[in-house]
């Protein structure tokens, strides 16, 4: 008689225990982002499968990109963020001397890119360049584990956390899904050449010329490492030595992440997308002006063993683009100039 009444009242305690748990929540629905995709760009993304863009995602994304708390820190030591060096205004590139060993690259159609990030490329998925940037001690120069005590503080940022991911007990590897989520959505697609492209617009013969320029090896010759009509992201994203040099000592090239020397002074082709607003120029930002870089192609190209084959005019020293040419072929680069991504309030601080 007592087993059973041991029995009996073990039962109920636990009956009890298990009415005392709390209801699990249902994880807030999210809602599918569409990502805007021009008929004339790849059909391929990079958008992992563990992180498919949401709404709720790109907004979360959007407010830690802007938000000087994703430092971890207060006070005068928590002012860095993402916007510190990425400025809408100039392409979300910084528009000027960061400090950095290599300039800033623009954030823009990055959803295309296939072939990893950074002047090196060293950095796999926009994902990683999120822990990279928090963490590099020339950027945010934060603590992951500070940052996320530091978020998990605020009134704002579980519920966020909640709405794009399901959870308010905040990760940083949730805060990397977030702002990598915002970045993709980071579209230029609507600038004068878009128009021309989609028949809405036409180029001046001014512009047309410096299309030509622009497309053709007699010309110009800037097509195979930056595309044009048939490959409007302005980039292959792939690496060359485009003649900046012909002694290497950077630490920070393709080499460095290789190890094979046919890398040796490599960089990213970067896009030329809203080029006009995106200077300086070039991984060590050695040129201010539109002008200094067509000046350089024309004239100044150095040879080496790397040199990219792509380089046909090395042995004249460049293109030799006359200066009519020269203003040419910067007026068609202006067209790239997109007005409504550098406005485009969805893309701004909230």
């Amino acid at each position: 008689m007592r087993k059973l009444k041991a029995i009996f009242l073990i039962c109920i305690t636990l009956f009890s225990l298990a009415s005392c748990k709390p209801e699990e929540e249902t994880p807030y629905p999210t809602t599918p982002y569409e990502l805007p995709k021009p008929s004339y760009f790849p059909s391929k993304t990079n958008i992992p499968d563990d992180n498919p863009m949401t709404e709720e995602g790109v907004v979360l994304g959007r407010k830690l990109f802007y938000d000087p708390r994703l430092s971890g820190r207060d006070g005068d030591d928590g002012i860095r963020c993402c916007a510190s060096c990425h400025h809408q205004e100039n392409n979300f590139d910084y528009g000027g001397s960061a400090g950095l060993h290599h300039s800033v690259m623009p954030l823009v159609n990055l959803a295309w890119n296939r072939t990893g990030l950074g002047w090196n490329g060293g950095v796999a998925t926009l994902e990683d360049m999120v822990l990279a940037a928090v963490t590099s001690p020339v950027e945010i120069n934060a603590d992951t584990n500070q940052v996320v005590k530091y978020l998990q503080r605020t009134d704002d940022y579980p519920e966020l956390f909640w709405k794009a991911f399901g959870s308010r007990d905040i990760t940083f590897v949730n805060v990397q899904r977030a702002i990598a989520q915002f970045v993709r959505s980071l579209v230029s697609a609507n600038s004068k050449f878009d128009r021309y492209l989609l028949g809405e617009e036409q180029l001046t013969d001014d512009e047309l010329k410096g299309y030509e320029l622009f497309c053709t090896e007699e010309g110009a010759d800037c097509f195979h490492c930056h595309g044009g009509g048939g490959l409007a992201l302005m980039t292959t994203n792939l690496f060359y030595n485009n003649g900046l040099d012909d002694h290497f000592d950077d630490p920070e090239d393709r080499y460095s992440i290789t190890g094979n020397r046919r890398d040796i002074g490599l960089y990213k082709a970067p896009t030329l997308r809203n080029i006009a607003v995106s200077a300086p120029y070039m991984h060590d930002g050695r040129f201010q002006t539109l002008d200094e870089v067509i000046d350089f192609y024309s004239d100044s190209v150095k040879n080496s063993a790397t040199l990219s084959p792509l380089m046909h005019h090395v042995m004249d020293g460049g293109v030799r683009l006359t200066d009519e040419e020269k203003a040419q072929l910067k007026a068609f680069l202006n067209t790239l100039t997109d007005e409504s991504f550098m406005n485009n309030s969805d893309y701004s601080k909230p």
